[in-house]
């Protein structure tokens, strides 16, 4: 295989440095690019766009593999398609793709009677007897480079749909309402709301909520329809930079939940949803270190509470309460398991479903009021992902579940919770032949430097032999942070890399969720650089036991997990020949330090205040990777991806830290999106355009990519 070396195509963008002096804890720091946050300083913007020119200079020669990507994305799926309908009230709710359109048309067909629960099987090229296009998103980004929508709901008769609108990237949307017997626009608008708007039971009011100026959800609304927005009533406000804030009615439509938590405290309120204007009475008052969610049910006629907490319980405990005095006597309906961490619950009117982590895989038990016991839906794959999805309605006889694998398309189930039945509605079709045989999975276990075993899943094409048989080129992916776990799925664009004969690996490092509460503990705060040591572990044993080769081996992360990737490249440069960084959080004791930043005060939790506290400052400094890049490296090719509009990790971050590099002779490369988020681009056939270009480059430096 050929690997293009076209370090010469073009010019890279040499930025003019501005040091600025940061000082902090007796701790003077010479920062040359701080000057780049300034986002409407022209230079800045003709900085990104000549960046923008080289990257796109030195892939030109990956034009046509980008093209085939692409096509074979597009044609793995099926273009013009239909979810599996979800019954709620007297409509059948589904939506569809069109070829050649961008973006979802939501949908709805009646019922056949009310006691149909069977879903219809709608084929996309044949009409729907009764179908009623509800929202058009193609129709509604005309006119705009990007689009995302934030909020969409129906209302409980069938009559109204809400909708909020994005069209920046920036996560604000405006809420708009029509009325959907005559299609008429409502006058009723309400801009600058977060995502999650929701309508009232009784279909007269809306409930949303708002952020301050850190772009902090920390307010929520009462709006009246036919009334003006300036006088909405204030539900909940919460003064506290630490928490962020949402709402929404239970299951049961019996109270409207304020839910406030920071990344290690929650605390929540009810309000009666035939009350919304009268007081909230909290659950339970907050704790600092306690975190608990509580979901309604109706018992013998009473209302109670099952409570979700981890109060003394750190894999957290089930107990029940009553609604009328939740914080009074506890019945402990699922005791504390260590390493049995217990994820959330969800009540209907007769049962109650549990979903847990146990052995490093999603779990779903059905809950039996009656008597507690909790019955495990099994599933026979030895990596698979699986949760309850799609399920509005009260007292539905049937439980609608997501699944999926490595090798198996995403599925849905209806699972019939008298017999236990496992009804299968769809699987996602894979076009071009797919033959889930054809490819396999398993799961290896790394050893970190200090003994612990780190669970690594893997998943290649059989055809170019078994993983660890011989070298092969390998991606490697990782995440790390918020107790966020990795689960096992088929990515359609992940085909192209594994028929070329790449290896895709996730190292389910500490810091995510994945082997319970403790493994996130343990990649958190001052133990967080046991995030980067594990990758870096993982990597190793990977190539020591024939899986790869450092020439071989390139790593992938996003987000936080792009923390980790300027992390291990700091750290093990020599262990892999490229890094793709999406948007990266590469400047992390920079934001960390800025209280004024998007969403920095709630991150003290996960992180730690440096600002505060030199001891978190120190340890911050030393693993920060635009703080720690190292003039004595060589560094692997290095892609960082960006979106100038992302409210979560700012364009800056990667900016910053691909002109540092430049500094000590890296090879990198930085692509900022003009007009997108922290997403990406909206629009499925931009994401392909965008996958195709990133695996594009991945191929490249992985030396296949004339397979």
């Amino acid at each position: 295989m050929t690997v293009h070396d076209t370090s010469a195509a073009a010019s890279a963008p040499i930025a003019d440095p501005r040091p600025v002096v940061r000082s902090h804890h007796g701790d003077d720091v010479e920062d040359r690019y701080e000057w780049f946050r300034a986002k409407e300083d022209a230079a800045v913007v003709a900085h990104l766009e000549a960046e923008n020119a080289y990257t796109e200079a030195r892939t030109a020669h990956l034009g046509g593999l980008r093209e085939r990507i692409f096509d074979e994305i597009k044609s793995r799926t099926l273009e013009t398609d239909l979810s599996v309908p979800t019954r709620r009230g007297q409509w059948w709710y589904y939506g569809r793709t069109v070829e050649g359109s961008q973006y979802g048309i939501q949908c709805r067909a009646p019922l056949a009677s009310p006691d149909d629960w069977t879903p219809p099987e709608l084929s996309p090229d044949t009409e729907v007897p009764g179908e009623q296009v509800l929202l058009d998103s193609n129709v509604e980004a005309e006119g705009h480079e990007f689009f995302s929508l934030g909020s969409f709901e129906i209302s409980n008769d069938g009559n109204l749909m809400l909708y909020g609108v994005d069209v920046a990237g920036d996560e604000r949307y405006t809420v708009r309402v029509r009325d959907l017997t005559t299609g008429e626009q409502l006058a009723d608008e309400i801009p600058g709301t977060f995502a999650g708007a929701t309508f009232s039971p009784d279909g007269r009011f809306i409930v949303y909520s708002t952020v301050d100026d850190a772009w902090r959800p920390d307010t929520v609304w009462l709006h009246e329809l036919g009334t003006p927005v300036d006088s909405d009533v204030k539900l909940f406000h919460e003064p506290d930079e630490r928490y962020w804030i949402g709402a929404g009615f239970t299951r049961s439509e019996r109270y409207l939940m304020i839910e406030i938590g920071s990344s290690i405290t929650s605390e929540e309120w009810l309000i009666d949803a035939d009350d919304l204007r009268g007081e909230p009475r909290v659950v339970w008052p907050r704790t600092e270190g306690v975190e608990y969610e509580s979901a309604h049910a109706v018992i013998g006629g009473e209302d109670v509470l099952f409570i979700l907490h981890n109060d003394d319980a750190l894999d957290f405990e089930l107990v029940r309460v009553a609604a009328s005095a939740p914080t009074g006597e506890r019945t402990v309906v699922i005791p504390h398991q260590p390493g049995h961490r217990l994820l959330g619950v969800s009540t209907f009117r007769d049962w109650g479903v549990v979903g847990y982590r146990r052995g490093g895989l999603p779990r779903l038990g059905m809950l039996d009021y009656a008597s507690g016991a909790v019955s495990e839906i099994e599933f026979d794959e030895p990596l698979y992902a699986v949760g309850t999805a799609g399920n509005p309605e009260w007292a539905p006889p049937l439980l609608r579940l997501g699944y999926g694998s490595f090798v198996t398309p995403g599925t849905v189930f209806d699972y019939d919770v008298a017999t236990g039945e496992r009804l299968l509605r769809k699987r996602q079709p894979v076009l071009g032949g797919y033959d889930p045989d054809h490819y396999a999975q398993a799961r290896v276990w790394a050893t970190s430097q200090d003994g612990t075993q780190i669970p690594v899943s893997l998943v290649w094409k059989r055809a170019f032999g078994e993983a660890g048989a011989a070298p092969r080129p390998m991606h490697l992916y990782g995440y790390g942070s918020y107790e966020h776990s990795i689960e096992p799925g088929l990515s359609v664009p992940r085909l192209s890399e594994l028929d070329r004969g790449v290896i895709f690996a996730v190292a389910h490092v500490r810091g995510g969720g994945e082997m319970g509460r403790q493994w996130y503990e343990d990649g958190k705060l001052l133990s967080k650089r046991n995030t980067f040591t594990d990758f870096v572990d993982c990597a190793r044993y990977l190539i020591d036991n024939g899986y790869t080769t450092p020439t071989q081996l390139v790593a992938e992360g996003g987000s936080a997990g792009g923390l980790l990737m300027g992390a291990v490249a700091n750290l093990a440069p020599e262990l892999f020949a490229g890094i793709l960084a999406d948007v990266p959080f590469v400047d992390a004791l920079t934001t960390i330090l800025d209280p004024s930043l998007p969403l920095t005060v709630i991150e003290w939790d996960e992180w730690g205040d440096p600002l505060h506290n030199p001891d978190v400052y120190a340890y911050m400094k030393s693993y920060s990777p635009y703080e720690n890049v190292r003039t004595d490296a060589s560094y692997p090719k290095i892609l960082a991806v960006t979106s100038l509009n992302d409210t979560r990790v700012l364009y800056v971050e990667p900016a910053k830290w691909v002109a540092r590099l430049r500094e000590v002779g890296a090879d990198a490369l930085l692509k900022c999106e003009m007009v997108a988020g922290h997403g990406g681009v909206s629009g499925r056939y931009n994401a392909w355009r965008e996958r195709a270009f990133e695996l594009a480059w991945l191929l490249d430096v992985l030396g296949v990519a004339d397979a």
